[in-house]
């Protein structure tokens, strides 16, 4: 009996500490990632634009109608469904997306810009994350990092077009 208030007090204390680390962390961050690809701006831009059945770990996505003249969707993935907005559309060179929903404990934009590249177009995604909730803060940090996401998108576009792709800061 002893032992198991020992390690519920042990886990508490875990808990706070990881919280108060997460606390002293800034709640925006930014992340960054660069890859090159053998298509062409224009195609890169259609398969970013169009539906994300390529991306792993995606399991379901869907059209919402629109918000303040934007257009808005919806993706699932690990149980969570997040909505998200369009507000920046320039083919085949640039699309700003936003989180749209405000319930959850992250936040943020991504910007995808597309440049001609002597062997096809290069793709950089730039993350303007926020993490409101101190313990998932310091887990983006510590644990799974904030590029995890963007590197797990770039290798998805990569394997879409049959490529093996190098990631770059």
């Amino acid at each position: 009996m002893k032992w198991i208030l020992f390690a519920i007090a042990a886990l508490a204390a875990l808990v706070a500490v990881i919280a108060a680390i997460g606390a002293m962390l800034p709640r925006a961050h930014r992340a960054t990632r660069r890859a090159r690809f053998h298509q062409s701006p224009e195609a890169l831009y259609a398969a970013i634009s169009g539906p994300p059945n390529w991306r792993s770990g995606l399991k379901n996505f869907g059209s919402l109608p629109d918000q303040n003249g934007r257009k808005q969707w919806w993706e699932e993935s690990q149980g969570q469904r997040i909505t998200y907005e369009l507000l920046e559309d320039a083919p085949p060179a640039r699309r700003v997306t936003r989180i749209a929903d405000k319930s959850l404990p992250f936040g943020g934009t991504w910007t995808l810009e597309i440049s001609p590249d002597a062997a096809g177009s290069a793709l950089r995604v730039t993350e303007d994350g926020e993490v409101y909730n101190v313990i998932f803060r310091f887990m983006s940090r510590y644990v799974f990092g904030h590029t995890a996401t963007i590197d797990k998108y770039l290798l998805d576009l990569g394997r879409k077009f049959g490529e093996a792709v190098e990631i770059e800061a």
